[in-house]
Order: C-alpha cells, then sequence, then structure tokens
C-alpha cells in the first residue's frame, strides 16, 4: 500500500493495565511495514469531571472500600445492557467525549482496538448510526470476562484463555469472531534473555536465588516492610524490590539494603521489567493481567497477593488453578509461601514449568494479525444476539 494502514489503539487510565496493553499494540504494529499507529487514552479526552469519576473514584474505591467494589462488580456484571441504569450511564459516556470522537474522525483509522469496554460501547453507537466504517475489536485484558466487555457488533474479540472465549460464545458472541490470543504485553517478553547477562546488569548474583517483589498491599504492607520481614527469613536467597517512581519507597529500601549488605537490592522504575524479571527466579506481585502475562511469558512462578475483588480475583484463580502460582492472604503466608517454596526444589521447578507453557509471549503480534489483516475488509455484520444483549440501537 502507498499509504500506511492506520491503525487506533484505544485504552482507559482506570489502573495501569489496559494503557499498558495498548502500548504493547503499537510498539508490535510500528515495527512492522506499512503500518501506522496511534494510541489514545480516552481519560486524556475527557472532563476533569468526568475524569475523577471514572477513575479517581474506581481507583478509591479498589484501596479503600473494596468491599464496595465488589459488590458493584457483580452488580454491573449481571445489569443488563436494556437497563434503565445502563442507558443513562452510556449517555453520559457520549456527552463527555465528544473531544474524542473528533480526535477519531480526524485520524481517520482504517482499524480500531480497544483495550478497555468504554471506547467499544461508544464506537458501537457509531457504527449503528454509520458514522464510523471501519473494524472495531476488543482485546479483554483479564482472565475472566465481566459482562461489560460483551459488546456486540465488533469484528472480532480477544480471549486470554480458552476460557474467557468459551464465557464470550456462552454470552452470545459470535464464536468465528472470538480469538485466543492472551493479553497483549510487550514484544521485548518475546526475546530470549540470558540470565547471567540480565543479573549482572542489576548487580544481582547469578548463583542464587533471587526474587523479585514488585509493591506492597492490603494485608502486606509497604514495600520496606515487606522486604524487611522476607529478608528475616532463614535461606540463601536475594531480594530484589522494585519501587517504580514512588521515591518515598525507594529511599526507604535503600536504607533497608544498607543493612543487608548482598542480600537487598533496591531498584527504581526501570524501562527493562522484562531484563530484570528475567534475572530473578519467582515474582511475588498483584495478580494485575498484564503483569502476570508478563510472568508467565518469561516462565516465571508467582506468589500472588491482594488481588483487587472483581477482575484480580479471578485472575488469582486461574493462576492458582493452572498451577503457575500460589498464594500469600497475608503476611504471615507471604514467608510460608516463600520459605516452602526455597525447601522445595521440585515444586518450586514445576510452577515455572507450568507458568511457562501458559505464556504467550507473542500476543500483541498474534492480535495484530487478525486485526490487520481485517484492516481494508468490510467489517462483518454482526450475528442476532439474545434479546438480553441486543442494545446496538439502545441509547
Amino acid at each position: 500500500m502507498n499509504t500506511p494502514r492506520r491503525l487506533l489503539l484505544l485504552s482507559v487510565s482506570a489502573g495501569a493495565g489496559h494503557v499498558r496493553a495498548a502500548e504493547a499494540l503499537r510498539v508490535a504494529a510500528n515495527g512492522q511495514t506499512g503500518v501506522e499507529a496511534l494510541h489514545l487514552d480516552v481519560m486524556d479526552h475527557v472532563s476533569p469531571a468526568f475524569r475523577a469519576l471514572y477513575t479517581d473514584l474506581y481507583l478509591k474505591l479498589v484501596e479503600h472500600s473494596p468491599t464496595t467494589w465488589s459488590m458493584l462488580y457483580r452488580i454491573m456484571d449481571r445489569t443488563p445492557p436494556n437497563a434503565p441504569v445502563a442507558r443513562l450511564r452510556r449517555a453520559i459516556e457520549r456527552l463527555n467525549t465528544r473531544d474524542l470522537r473528533r480526535a477519531i474522525a480526524r485520524f481517520a483509522p482504517d482499524a480500531v482496538v480497544c483495550t478497555h469496554f468504554l471506547p467499544a460501547e461508544l464506537l458501537m453507537r457509531e457504527r449503528s448510526r454509520g458514522r464510523l466504517g471501519c473494524p472495531v475489536h476488543v482485546v479483554v485484558t483479564d482472565f475472566d470476562l465481566h459482562g461489560m466487555w460483551v459488546v456486540p457488533d465488533m469484528a472480532g474479540w480477544f480471549a486470554a484463555s480458552d476460557e474467557v472465549a468459551f464465557r464470550m460464545q456462552a454470552r452470545g458472541l459470535d464464536p468465528a469472531r472470538i480469538h485466543v490470543t492472551g493479553i497483549p504485553i510487550m514484544p521485548a517478553f518475546a526475546q530470549a534473555n540470558d540470565r547471567a547477562e540480565c543479573t549482572a546488569e542489576f548487580g544481582i548474583d547469578p548463583a542464587r536465588r533471587a526474587i523479585l517483589l514488585m509493591g506492597g498491599g492490603a494485608g502486606l504492607g509497604g514495600l520496606d516492610e515487606v522486604a524487611a520481614r522476607l529478608l528475616a527469613i532463614k535461606g540463601d536467597f536475594q531480594l530484589v524490590a522494585l519501587a517504580g517512581r514512588n521515591a518515598k519507597a525507594l529511599e526507604k529500601l535503600r536504607a533497608l539494603a544498607g543493612a543487608h549488605p548482598g542480600r537487598l537490592i533496591a531498584q527504581g522504575f526501570t524501562d527493562r521489567v522484562e531484563r530484570l524479571m528475567s534475572a530473578c527466579d519467582l515474582v511475588i506481585t498483584k495478580p494485575g493481567g498484564l503483569t502476570t502475562s508478563e510472568c508467565l511469558a518469561l516462565g516465571r512462578p508467582m506468589i500472588v497477593h491482594a488481588p483487587i475483588p472483581g477482575q484480580e480475583e479471578r485472575n488469582c484463580d486461574y493462576l492458582l488453578e493452572q498451577g503457575a502460582a500460589v498464594k500469600a492472604i497475608d503476611a504471615i503466608a507471604l514467608d510460608w509461601r516463600v520459605q516452602n517454596l526455597l525447601a522445595d526444589p521440585a515444586r518450586f521447578a514445576a510452577l515455572a514449568a507450568r507458568a511457562q507453557s501458559l505464556g504467550r509471549p507473542h500476543a500483541a503480534r498474534d492480535v495484530l494479525r487478525v486485526v490487520l489483516g481485517s484492516a481494508t475488509a468490510k467489517s462483518p455484520a454482526a450475528r442476532p444476539l439474545p434479546p438480553e444483549r441486543q442494545y446496538a440501537s439502545l441509547p
């Protein structure tokens, strides 16, 4: 083609996962010849009041009132799309996303991929009104399917696992347009990394076990508190605590590292997380869809903790059922899990092997293969859905 195929990626910064999935697709797409990819965060194109309601309220709820969020998660999953409250929600969203629709029109995409259900619902209406003719796809970024992801009249739906695909079919979506690809992660996670090189890069002893600690959480405490407890465990291992952009946490970790030379490595923000994970043997993390997909891609077993009610709880269930992780329900359980894994090399190896078998490091590439293949084709007509799912023409 003389002009690049124009691919638009739409995310929502309600949590980092949706944005990271879209960025992974953008990087993978821009690495291909003849493709121009643009990533827009919907929250950059709405009013401050709507942003505060949609994202800030969500983050406050999951942090300070997880029980309330759990209840809302279940209610929204069961609410029919033609219910008055659902119609009102979509009307409010449309009123607050006019700038987004203008930005989409300016870019004039050949295909759109949504890593959040909000833009998918908006574009479903645009398609039903004849104002958007290109295919629109939806990438589900967790190992479960919430009802709000079930948006009809999409050119394709991408699932993290066979079970999520099965749930899509059970909700009335066309099996011919459901694709099991995994959750898109950065292409760097598909590259083979030499562990010796990666350990040298971060100052980790390659001859000893290394545990990567990624964040504290409810019931565990701050990073420095968790790190201090883990360092009290008997065993010859190193702990790498990833503070990211949290300067206060990094300062505390560095002070703790001074008291434990050779055992604790305090790590700030890095854009080489795939190499840091490759240097470590075990990851302690919350079960977000993107982080766990990255661990699986590299074959890293996990100790998961403090899942957000709803989507992260279900991610956690998937990992436990599949034998790729164990769960720590509190700080005491975390100490126990670490001690037992270090003392049981066979189980440690089994968790790592199972994680490796579940990994889909090429998920972004596989999504793009489908999406770009449909970019110049007419979007297929939607298969009739059950009455409770037919809301393309609703306000």
